[in-house]
């Protein structure tokens, strides 16, 4: 059954490749949809991101105050924010606030016959209706995790200036010793798989709802489950491979 699901789910990927190519995208449909899931999405985002960041800062200095190495929090934090917890947690709520949306969306047009009735218009629902949404999520959720790095890096300073007596400027001069290229790289190639994840899963899981609303929840939480164990596996694979295979020591 999960060999049987994926390879539906890759079926799927390649059939909205394969007409984004040769058919493009629905504009006007896509521009709404960016609107709805991405812009909407930012003062939520950039708050997780912000508390993110203060989060791990508060809890790194309780481990390294004791060692008296308090000067090295500004380093330690954001190479681990961006690194590791920052994109993993971040995803986690756009796949609750993203991804569970598209979904239930797409699972109640699906059992009220609005994705056949385009169909009888001689139209491609998946062109229509689903590939819009489908990057409107992938590139909402990218650009998303990115802001909501940046603001988790914020949240870092803050916390650190305001709540445990770092000073700013001691802060943000540690970071580089820390942060190497490779860090900002990998920060990078995980937002943009797990935004392509999140994009394609709940598209996915929401076209294929039947039945009636009991079914509509279960499909909603079908993708949450799904989005949250994939993206632990993906940032698994993606870490490990960067580390074997890369050769980037500060992976």
């Amino acid at each position: 059954m999960f060999f049987q699901n994926v390879g539906q789910w890759a079926h799927f990927v390649r059939l909205c490749f394969h007409l984004l190519v040769s058919h493009g995208i629905s504009g006007r449909e896509f521009k709404k949809q960016l609107l709805r899931v991405g812009i909407q999405s930012i003062p939520l985002t950039c708050a997780a991101g912000f508390f993110v960041g203060a989060i791990l800062a508060i809890q790194i200095d309780s481990q390294i105050r004791d060692f008296g190495a308090q000067s090295y929090l500004g380093g330690i934090s954001v190479s681990t924010t961006l690194r590791n917890l920052g994109p993993v947690l971040i995803a986690f709520f756009l796949a609750g606030r993203v991804g569970a949306f598209t979904s239930a969306e797409l699972g109640t047009m699906s059992i009220t016959d609005q994705l056949n009735a385009i169909r009888c218009l001689g139209l491609n629902p998946i062109r229509e209706i689903v590939i819009p949404r489908l990057l409107a999520v992938a590139v909402s959720s990218i650009v998303l995790l990115l802001m909501g790095l940046l603001m988790s890096v914020f949240g870092g300073i803050s916390i650190a200036s305001i709540g445990l007596k770092v000073n700013p400027l001691q802060f943000v001069h540690r970071v580089p010793e820390f942060l190497a290229v490779s860090s900002m790289v990998l920060a990078l190639i995980k937002s943009i798989i797990f935004g392509l994840m999140i994009g394609s899963v709940s598209c996915f899981i929401g076209v294929h709802i039947s039945g009636g609303a009991e079914e509509v929840g279960g499909g909603v939480r079908r993708t949450a489950v799904v989005l949250v164990v994939g993206i632990i596996i993906l940032d698994f694979m993606i870490s490990w491979m960067g580390s074997q295979f890369v050769g980037l020591s500060q992976w």
